[in-house]
């Protein structure tokens, strides 16, 4: 029998920090809610209001989806920077309904450690609200998890839940997609939140970097160019939609590069040729191949290769969406629709 006495936070589990960090970020969620939200944070559940939301829909449909962020929380535990995964975290969800032509209404979000630091939480959530409030989405709650002896020391885990609508008619589901048609990219600025165990492979075990490293191939360290946040493209997606501009489909390209997520969103029969240097090539993708030895093939099935987004409309189109986005974002075309079984070529 243990004569001492034991409490929660012997077991490594700390309710006063987890206390303290509900006071720390309580007033940032607050900050992204909408006259929707009907609950606080604290509440067993949220409450969002969508009678009105509805009205704008004929046929509405929700859309949801979850993600994370991958090791990319490595770069930001060794950096001691938590202020930008919680915009790769909302990025990385709403893109992943934006390619269905969903609007990005409310998040949820997940954060796991072994031992809760409640001013690494309010950095990780200072970023996630940021990013909520630049694109007009409710944080409605959230989990913070400590569970000593499942993450190592200084480990965090990150996740979200995005829910959208869309109008079930408009839809964009790739479908229509036919020889012919044309490959728009939108460039992104970094590896966004995939590809980072290659990565930290060659800067940190093969090459021996530290995240201070300064390189001059990247004109950074190595620790920033891999924190670069992920682009959230919801502006660029519905700037194209309320301009009535015909997308067949988009690609989010996410894990598995190019070369895995635009077979996603393509109909039997189709196959797409994509023509390598009609985009800048980004330093840090350079830097990897060189030093890493790694083939192309590779890189551009573990990488985005400085693409982060493909839309796949007709020819007549094209420009209308450079004129559309011209003061947001390069616009790039990168290839078009063959006939063939799902597959990416590139030339």
């Amino acid at each position: 029998m243990n004569n001492k006495k034991t409490d929660y936070k012997s077991a490594g589990v700390d309710i006063e920090a987890g206390n303290e960090a509900v006071n720390l970020i309580k007033e940032k969620v607050k900050s992204t809610h909408t006259k929707e939200v009907l609950t606080g944070i604290g509440s067993f559940g949220s409450l969002y209001s969508i009678k009105e939301i509805l009205s704008n829909y004929e046929n509405p449909v929700l859309v949801q989806s979850i993600d994370g962020v991958g090791t990319k929380t490595i770069i930001a535990r060794k950096m001691k920077k938590f202020n930008t995964i919680g915009i790769d975290l909302l990025s990385a969800c709403a893109n992943d309904i934006l390619v269905m032509g969903a609007k990005p209404l409310t998040f949820l979000d997940y954060i796991a450690n072994d031992r809760l630091d409640p001013m690494i939480v309010n950095e990780i959530v200072e970023g996630m609200t940021k990013a909520c409030k630049e694109t007009g989405v409710s944080l409605v709650g959230g989990e913070t998890a400590e569970m000593p002896d499942t993450y190592l020391p200084g480990e965090h885990d990150l996740v979200g839940v995005i829910t959208g609508i869309a109008d079930k008619d408009k839809i964009i589901t790739g479908k229509s997609i036919s020889p012919g048609d044309v490959l728009v990219g939108l460039p992104s600025n970094g590896l966004h939140t995939n590809g980072y165990s290659l990565a930290r492979k060659i800067f940190f075990k093969d090459m021996n970097y530290d995240v201070n490293t300064y390189l001059k191939s990247l004109r950074n360290t190595v620790g920033a160019a891999l924190l670069e946040p992920h682009i959230n493209y919801t502006n660029h997606v519905f700037k194209l939609l309320n301009e009535k501009i015909n997308i067949k489909g988009i690609a989010h390209i996410t894990g598995g590069g190019l070369t895995e997520n635009i077979p996603r969103i393509l109909p039997n029969g189709c196959s797409v040729e994509i023509q390598k240097g009609t985009w800048p090539s980004l330093s840090i993708f350079d830097t990897l191949k060189d030093l890493g030895n790694v083939e192309e093939d590779e890189m551009y099935q573990a990488f985005n290769m400085g693409i982060g987004m493909v839309f796949i409309v007709d020819s007549h189109s094209v420009d209308s969406i450079k004129k559309a986005l011209n003061n947001i974002t390069n616009v790039y075309t990168i290839g078009e629709v063959i006939e063939g079984e799902n597959i990416v070529h590139y030339y």
